[in-house]
């Protein structure tokens, strides 16, 4: 069974007087332990699908199925505690709170949780070792450069072991070494501990990191291709 399982996706906005389509009847299955890049122009609906897939939006018609449970008929609290269980997100802007530290930036969604506080605290720097940061656990965000920055964002993602990592041009504000650090790091999360990723990207180098490549335009899902990374 795949771990996600989408049929007949559709999404439609109000903008002003007229409806738009920005998805229309997509079809999808991804595994487990797979790693897709969703690609495709400005438009094509790649970050509405990535925030479907995710729990953060909910379809206008279609199902949406992620490890067995239908998120697409989940209420908004159903949802918001579906996502603190199961997915791990990591953004193009890292989103970390200025005013605490690295560690207390990964300890954040374990706070949602029932672990004591030194159980958040060890698991916090378990996430910071894996993303090759055990040495900067009381640096704030303004005392990391921006590649630090993502893998202290990359760790807070993964610290409650999330069934799906949803990734949003995570190399985006990136410099092309630091880029290249942070889609190794996410490639040795795929391989290596068997985290299921799903990231939106417009840069081809990015997508070879990746084991499968998915095309988007206007809405439709146009080609899917498989990619030795």
């Amino acid at each position: 069974m795949a771990l996600v399982s989408i049929r007949n996706l559709t999404k439609t906005y109000q903008r002003g007087p007229e409806k738009v389509e920005v998805l229309h009847g997509v079809n999808l299955d991804i595994a487990a332990g797979d790693f897709v890049a969703l690609m495709g122009p400005s438009g094509s609906g790649k970050t509405t699908l990535l925030n479907l897939i995710g729990g953060l939006d909910t379809p206008t018609s279609g199902e949406i199925s992620v490890n067995g449970e239908r998120i697409d008929r989940m209420t908004g609290g159903q949802l918001s505690t579906w996502r603190s269980h199961n997915v791990g997100y990591v953004f193009q802007f890292y989103n970390l709170m200025p005013a605490l530290t690295a560690q207390k930036n990964v300890e954040l969604p374990l706070l949602l949780t029932k672990l004591s506080g030194a159980q958040r605290r060890r698991n916090a720097q378990i996430a910071l070792t894996l993303v090759g940061l055990a040495d900067r656990t009381s640096h704030k965000p303004n005392e990391l450069s921006g590649g630090q920055q993502q893998r202290v964002a990359i760790a807070r993602a993964i610290v409650s072991d999330p069934t799906l990592l949803i990734c949003d041009e995570p190399t985006g504000d990136l410099d092309r070494q630091s880029a290249e650090d942070i889609l190794g790091l996410l490639q040795s999360l795929n391989r290596d501990h068997g985290k299921t990723i799903v990231m939106v990207t417009h840069d081809p180098k990015a997508a070879g990191y990746a084991s499968h490549t998915l095309h988007l335009d206007k809405g439709s899902l146009v080609e899917q291709q498989a990619d030795a990374a």
